[in-house]
């Protein structure tokens, strides 16, 4: 019988196949796998479901035991963020004409790589960086390649990261260190950030810094939402000591905030889900690449890069991929690390966002932005027992500290749940040295009646 979704999974068909590409079993196609990899004994599933109708119900029943940022209201962020997405991002990004081409012919869809050139274009003007690759995986995986980027272009294999930084995030660019028994493997050190600014420790990065040092990484606004006055002379520092300074930026800060270029970031990276994107599970919070327009970087980019040159009609032009056989679709495991295409398709989305924004809404946003979180933050600093602990200087995301009320974080957010509210993310094991602190999230969807709500639940479960 063939499954109920794979027309073409009859043992006759499956003969044919075989047959076509010469192999007399299937076994032939997996000899590379080492035996003792190979499951012997069939897996111990559920039954199959046999019809589209039995689907559709268990993954409504799966789906129901959720509970939804648009049912509750929501001050989570910590790398992925809930931002208005205009009803025109998602309409253009499900059309057919793209679902076709992603990932179709490279030669021949001039419409997708007029879009994706579109991408890269408007974010190198938002970011003040002339050249960008389509996204990679995450913001982690940017960050990754950036640094492997730098330690090819300086030869050096040390790189400093900033310590308030996504855990997650620091995780997977430890991965793309590799272990040190590995051949290519980078050090890694960390620079300590000050307890009362958040910003980053410039004493321990200059006793740290050395001619070994490929990079440094720090971020504009930083995981913990800090905006470092200081980037100016991070990068003076890496600079005068032969290291590249790569720069993690939310590009929905750029509105306001200074651009990474302006204050010396050699590479930029980012995330590209505040851009269009839509919460979800799984992915859509893909990572971008940015740098300057010279070859030295150019030739160490691991991502699809899109063109644009004038054909034999005059006024025409033309979209192709460029520097394709550097990337891993070209040298395979010889390459610049590693490429993929889970979100190629956020980039037309990312592209919509930001031509149905412009200039001018972007800096709109980024206000907002500013006003609510600095009102939130003023509203939940004036209950007893809690504490905002990096005031001054913040865009978004703001630390708030529950030692004073002798209630830990995760009960706060249990009374929040129960009044509807996801509260901020648990920072107290993660940044065991900021006590019981919370990083709450706000952005241009809330309102003054949200944050109001919000901080007389505080007060209520702080009091309770």
């Amino acid at each position: 019988m063939a499954h109920p979704y794979m027309a073409n999974s009859t043992p006759q068909a499956q003969q044919e196949m075989l047959q076509a590409i010469g192999a007399r079993c299937v076994d032939e196609l997996f000899q590379q796998i080492p035996r003792d990899h190979r499951i012997v004994s069939p897996l111990r599933l559920p039954p199959a479901l046999s019809s589209e109708v039995a689907l559709e119900r268990h993954l409504r029943e799966l789906l129901s035991k959720n509970i939804s940022c648009e049912r509750v209201l929501n001050f989570l962020g910590a790398g992925c963020w809930q931002h208005y997405v205009p009803a025109a991002c998602e309409e253009i990004v499900r059309r057919r004409e793209w679902l076709t081409s992603v990932f179709g012919s490279p030669m021949s869809d001039h419409g997708r790589n007029q879009a994706w050139f579109e991408f890269s274009s408007q974010l190198a003007e938002l970011i003040g960086m002339d050249f960008v690759g389509l996204p990679v995986y995450s913001w982690g995986c940017a960050a990754g390649h950036a640094i492997r980027m730098a330690s090819r272009i300086t030869k050096r294999r040390e790189v400093l990261v900033v310590e308030a930084i996504d855990p997650e995030r620091l995780a997977v660019i430890r991965n793309y260190c590799e272990s040190p028994e590995m051949a290519s493997h980078l050090t890694m050190m960390p620079i300590r950030y000050e307890a009362r600014t958040g910003r980053v420790d410039l004493a321990d990065l200059s006793a740290k810094i050395s001619a070994n040092t490929a990079a440094v990484y720090f971020e504009v606004p930083s995981y913990l939402g800090v905006v470092d006055d200081q980037a100016n002379e991070i990068s003076a520092l890496a600079r005068s000591n032969g290291a590249e300074t790569i720069v993690g930026v939310d590009p929905i800060s750029l509105g306001v905030l200074a651009s990474p270029a302006e204050y010396g970031a050699d590479i930029t990276v980012g995330p590209v889900q505040p851009l269009g994107v839509p919460m979800n599970c799984g992915g859509g919070v893909g990572g971008f690449i940015a740098s300057r327009d010279e070859v030295r970087y150019a030739r160490e980019y691991p991502t699809l890069l899109i063109s644009i040159a004038g054909t034999a009609k005059s006024g025409e032009y033309g979209f192709g991929l460029s520097l394709v056989h550097q990337t891993s679709y070209g040298l395979r495991e010889k390459g610049k690390d590693w490429t993929g295409n889970s979100t190629y398709m956020w980039a037309i989305a990312n592209s919509a966002y930001m031509a149905l924004m412009g200039p001018q809404g972007l800096r709109e946003v980024g206000e907002i932005i500013l006003q609510q979180s600095h009102y939130a933050a003023k509203l939940l600093g004036a209950i007893p027992g809690v504490r905002v602990v990096f005031p001054k200087h913040f865009f978004k995301e703001f630390v708030v500290n529950f030692d004073g009320t002798g209630k830990p974080v995760s009960a706060i957010n249990e009374a929040l749940r129960a009044d509807g509210i996801f509260g901020g993310k648990d920072l107290s094991r993660e940044f065991a040295a900021l006590g019981q602190s919370a990083l709450y999230c706000v952005t241009e969807i809330h309102t003054r009646a949200d944050l109001d709500r919000l901080a007389a639940a505080v007060r209520k479960a702080v009091q309770s």
